[in-house]
């Protein structure tokens, strides 16, 4: 009873606190856009890592006004959190894992982008690791639907990495950050570890 309490208490304040500290960390810093070319008028999966989740829904907002993005999210309670945090920036989620729920969560998305749902949003190296490294859903929606993939990435000049799996990255205030989004890139007519490789070196161009 009491874990239940300390959970629904949980899932009450940090949601609002998180998008809260969210936005302060991103205007209280100076905004350089590294953007390659134009998303296309269909759905395209975007990849980014799991340590560069935090100030990915502005990178979205820049490119995609007015789109809507569904994020893929571990159905663990960490990734309720996430959810609720990222529903403040009107971001949906498609609830699975590479540990639970990952068919349901892969299917959800490919009927989401052949049906013209939106976008969707992969962290190809969560919920658990390892860091930067490519599970296979980000490359089977990618093929399975023929939508582009986008990559996102950002680079404060001050930061904290956390001492988790991930070293999750922390802007600090009164910085400089780089945003930068990748041009749509094509994966439909490679095979999967041909893609897996090219996606995984062009996601590190810019990784920390």
């Amino acid at each position: 009873m009491r874990k239940r309490l300390v959970r629904l208490l949980a899932s009450a304040v940090l949601p609002p606190l998180g998008w809260f500290v969210i936005w302060f960390l991103y205007l209280s810093n100076r905004k350089k856009w590294h953007i390659k070319g134009k998303l296309p008028d269909t759905p395209v999966v975007i990849a980014f890592w799991h340590a560069e989740l935090l100030l990915a829904p502005f990178i979205y907002k820049k490119v995609a006004p007015g789109r809507h993005i569904d994020v893929m999210i571990s159905e663990h309670f960490d990734g309720e959190l996430i959810a609720r945090t990222m529903k403040f920036f009107g971001i949906g989620a498609i609830r699975g894992s590479s540990s639970k729920g990952a068919a349901k969560a892969l299917i959800q998305a490919i009927r989401k982008i052949k049906e013209g749902g939106g976008d969707v949003a992969i962290t190809p190296d969560g919920p658990k690791g390892p860091r930067h490294e490519l599970s296979d859903g980000l490359v089977a929606i990618a093929r399975k639907t023929g939508a582009p993939v986008v990559i996102f990435n950002y680079v404060p000049t001050n930061c904290k990495q956390a001492k988790s799996w991930d070293r999750f990255l922390i802007p600090l205030p009164f910085g400089t950050i780089d945003f930068f989004c990748s041009e749509p890139i094509d994966i439909s007519d490679m095979e999967p570890e041909e893609a897996k490789a090219m996606i995984r070196e062009r996601m590190l161009e810019h990784a920390i």
